[in-house]
């Protein structure tokens, strides 16, 4: 058992368990947990609604807040007064700090729009 992507390895009749880092590549994320988890939207419940809005894009297609996310798909989210373009470097275990967060997606495109008035 206790290959390297086990949780864990035996040691008799218990599992013990192998210290997590803050990330892991090669899982799968719903799409408004990692929004909200790397801090590109504010709050899990914003990011739902963002993308039952059709602002949030996986891959050039509108995406569900339930949708899978994985390392290296494109996400692009279209806010009032700004295009964000990112790419998925990796899925968090859990929260993570602020410094912390730029380190699971890498910026591609961030355009701004201008304010219209009429």
């Amino acid at each position: 058992m206790g290959g390297e992507d086990a949780p864990g390895y035996l040691c008799g009749d218990k599992i013990v368990r192998r210290p997590q880092s803050t990330a892991r590549s090669n899982y799968l994320m719903r799409l408004d947990s990692f929004l909200s988890d790397t801090r590109l939207i504010k709050r899990r419940t914003q990011a739902k609604q963002a993308c039952e809005n059709g602002r949030v894009f996986l891959d050039g297609r509108a995406a569900k807040p339930g949708k899978e996310v994985k390392a290296e798909q494109i996400i692009t989210i279209n806010f009032a007064n700004r295009i964000l373009e990112v790419e998925v470097l990796d899925i968090p275990l859990r929260n993570v700090r602020k410094e912390e967060a730029k380190n699971f997606y890498k910026i591609i495109r961030e355009e701004r729009r201008k304010e219209e008035l009429f």
